[in-house]
C-alpha cells in the first residue's frame, strides 16, 4: 500500500482518456497504420517514434518534419475522428465516475478537441465539468502543462489531485506538475510504471468522497 495515494484525501482527479477510462486501442492502430501508409513511413518508425501518450502532432513533426506536419496532422486527425469502431469504456470506469462529483474530476488528454469528443461519446463517458486537451497547451505530455491547467480549471492546488494514467509519458507529466499517480496497466501491463500506486485495471481501486475529500481505496 502506498501511503501517498491510500493515506491521504484529494481535491481532484484528473484522468486521462485513452487506454485509462477507454479503450480505443484497436482504432488508434487502424487509423495510425492508414496514415503511416499514405505518408510512407514505416512501422518500425512509427512504432519507435509513437511513445504512447504523446500528442499526434508531435508525433507528426518527428516522422515527416515540420514542412509537412500541419497537412500530415490534419490527415491523421481526420482519421482518428472518423474511426471509433470498437471504442468502449475500460471495466471500473462506470462505477467509478458515477460514485465522483462532478466538480471534482476532469479528463486530461493529449488528443484534440475534435477526437475527444468523438472517442468520449463512443464509449458512453459523462461529460466532465473540465476537459483538457492538446488543443489548450503549447506542450504535451511529457510536459506537465496538462494537469497544471486541468487543476487551475477545476479551482485546486495541483499538489491536491491524484492523476490516474496509463502511460509513461502522462506519468512523467503528473509528477512534473507535483500530482500524486495512479497507473493502470491497460497499455503496459509489463515493465515498471513510475507511479504511486499501480493496479491492473480501475475496477481494483474505489474513490469515495469523505471527510476532507476523495479518498482511494484498494479491493479485495
Amino acid at each position: 500500500m502506498t501511503p501517498r495515494v491510500l493515506d491521504r484525501p484529494f481535491a481532484a482527479i484528473l484522468f486521462d482518456m485513452d487506454g485509462t477510462l477507454v479503450d480505443s486501442t484497436a482504432a488508434i492502430d487502424r487509423s495510425w497504420t492508414t496514415w503511416a501508409v499514405e505518408h510512407g513511413v514505416s512501422r518500425a518508425a512509427l512504432v519507435a517514434a509513437a511513445g504512447h501518450g504523446r500528442p499526434a502532432p508531435e508525433i507528426v513533426v518527428d516522422l515527416v518534419g515540420p514542412e509537412r506536419a500541419a497537412a500530415a496532422s490534419a490527415r491523421i486527425t481526420e482519421l482518428e475522428v472518423d474511426d471509433v469502431g470498437g471504442v468502449v469504456q475500460l471495466p471500473g470506469v462506470a462505477d467509478l465516475l458515477a460514485g465522483l462529483p462532478r466538480e471534482r474530476w476532469a479528463i486530461v488528454t493529449s488528443c484534440s478537441a475534435p477526437l475527444a469528443d468523438a472517442r468520449r461519446t463512443a464509449a458512453g463517458l459523462p461529460e466532465p465539468s473540465v476537459l483538457v486537451t492538446f488543443d489548450d497547451v503549447e506542450r504535451g505530455k511529457p510536459a506537465p502543462d496538462c494537469f497544471l491547467l486541468g487543476a487551475r480549471r477545476l479551482g485546486v492546488d495541483p499538489a491536491d489531485c491524484l492523476v490516474v494514467e496509463d502511460a509513461p509519458a502522462g506519468l512523467t507529466a503528473a509528477r512534473a506538475a507535483g500530482c500524486a499517480t495512479l497507473a493502470v496497466r491497460t497499455t503496459h501491463p509489463e515493465g515498471p510504471l513510475a507511479a504511486d500506486l499501480v493496479v491492473r485495471l480501475l475496477s481494483e481501486v474505489a474513490i469515495t468522497p469523505g471527510e476532507g475529500g476523495l479518498r482511494v481505496s484498494t479491493r479485495g
